[in-house]
């Protein structure tokens, strides 16, 4: 297993996880990611300046990915993190936040933020397990759906 940047060979299959993830959590409903305009094409979204995804990749097997972008002034948001099946529960979602972490602070961001939902449990778990921080629902949030706010310092910034 290795991480790599998300290529446009990756698009279908990035989607298709994600939208797997979204529908098992019943949140395959309007105001999520699972409608958002650029999910199929993912590779161009995160091309541009100051955002990044990762994917986890078994060979060119496609296993997950995760990436951020710009949400505000230094910071940035984590987003579309999600895990096939078959690698979770495994360390790898811990070590995508860790890779997505440095990252945004190499990009010379100074926090992160999350827009997630009750229904993903484990998501919140591991939030939480690395330090992100509940916040009120900004006025910025991008997901109408999304019922829960993180955030959390990057290195330095403490």
């Amino acid at each position: 297993m290795e991480f790599g940047y998300l290529k446009k060979e990756h698009d279908a299959a990035i989607a298709k996880i994600i939208r797997e993830n979204l529908k098992a959590n019943a949140l395959d409903i309007p105001g999520t990611a699972y409608f958002d305009a650029s999910l199929d094409s993912l590779s161009e979204f995160y091309s541009r300046p100051g955002r990044a995804y990762f994917v986890l990749l078994d060979g060119s097997k496609v296993l997950g990915g995760g990436g951020l972008a710009e949400h505000s002034e230094g910071v940035c948001e984590l987003q579309k993190l999600y895990l096939a099946d078959s690698a979770k529960g495994r360390g790898f979602g811990y070590a995508l936040m860790k890779l997505i972490e440095e990252k945004a602070s190499a990009l010379g961001y100074r926090r992160i933020y999350i827009e997630t939902h009750t229904n993903l449990k484990a998501a919140i778990r591991l939030y939480e397990r690395m330090g992100y921080t509940a916040i009120p629902r900004p006025s910025s949030a991008v997901h109408g759906t999304m019922n829960l706010f993180y955030e959390k310092p990057l290195a330095g910034e403490r």
